[in-house]
């Protein structure tokens, strides 16, 4: 029987993180394991959905458009479109699939100005673990899979993307069929650093604030095995601690994203507190033999003391 499961990110509004080059090869990283409040600014305005009668989804847009002018004039922000729809008749340029394409779209005229019938969002926000730190080149990567739109769970076309200062304010404890969840609060003034890239396989970018620890070498993944393991998390305050696991199963030539690993929580102090993996501890680091392993990517909804896990090594390539 298939198992159904969830990444574990906590996504709304606004979003952000990482970078590296080289590959695993005798690198050595410092682990992370502290949350970061995440924002992540769209290359454009992202389509989620559409009114009914919408008049740009009688043009041929489509959900996981990405609207990046009007007219020939780049847009940013949701505010900058709706005045931009000052003509009875507008050029939509849209992303899909990597290419440009044109529409030509009638707004229709409302109470409240002229409407697409469309809903937009420029940015996303959250709550995501980091998983390495570089201390020669300051590179970070965390999340382990990408940041997706909740609402297309397309990968989000980034214009930018920053990584603020969080702690963990509370836990929803996960149960059999609905994950939890790890809640914070962020301080936006302070920035820890950019991100630059949002890939299937993490978020990559630079740290102005290091991460502090001992750098451990990164381990191959023919190195991986099943049996004991630990994982660095912040489910309390900023606080991070090192929590018993063990790798169940190891699938070396998986070609999904972030499933290189099955993973069990057997730490009860971790149970205790959060039922296993919850939304939030995306990203944790894998620990195993004095090496860096890989990082915890996703939670089984019909079991959240499981969850996959991906090879840092697979993160590493996709952050070159």
């Amino acid at each position: 029987m298939k198992q159904h499961c969830k990444k574990i990110t906590v996504a709304v509004l606004t979003v952000l993180l990482l970078t590296m080059p080289v590959g695993a090869r005798g690198r050595m990283l410092i682990p992370g394991g502290c949350t970061v409040g995440i924002k992540l600014v769209s290359e454009g305005l992202v389509v989620t959905g559409f009114e009914q009668e919408s008049s740009a989804e009688q043009a041929g847009l489509r959900k996981g458009d990405v609207i990046i002018q009007v007219d020939g004039a780049e847009i940013h922000t949701v505010a900058a479109l709706q005045e931009s729809l000052d003509e009875d008749t507008v050029v939509l340029t849209v992303l899909r699939n990597g290419k440009e394409a044109e529409f030509c779209v009638k707004p229709r005229q409302t109470a409240e100005g002229r409407r697409l019938g469309a809903y937009v969002r420029d940015s996303v926000a959250g709550i995501g673990t980091v998983t390495y730190y570089d201390p020669n080149t300051g590179a970070f990567g965390a999340l382990g899979h990408g940041v997706n739109d909740s609402t297309t769970s397309d990968l989000m076309p980034m214009e930018a993307g920053v990584v603020v200062e969080s702690a963990v304010s509370d836990v929803e404890k996960g149960k059999i069929g609905q994950p939890g969840e790890l809640r914070g609060s962020f301080r936006v003034t302070e920035i820890l650093g950019e991100v630059e890239e949002n890939t299937a396989y993490g978020i990559f970018g630079h740290l102005t604030v290091p991460v502090a620890g001992t750098p451990l070498p990164v381990a191959d993944s023919e190195e991986v095995e099943t049996g004991a393991a630990q994982i660095l998390a912040n489910v309390q305050g900023r606080d991070v601690a090192l929590y018993d696991v063990e790798i169940v199963k190891v699938f070396p030539q998986s070609q999904e994203s972030g499933r290189n690993l099955l993973l069990k929580i057997t730490d009860p102090a971790l149970l205790e507190s959060t039922g296993g993996i919850v939304q939030g501890m995306s990203g944790s680091p894998i620990l195993q033999n004095g090496k860096l392993v890989g990082a915890v990517t996703h939670v089984l909804v019909n079991d959240p003391t499981q969850g996959y896990g991906i090879f840092l090594e697979n993160m590493l390539e996709a952050s070159e």
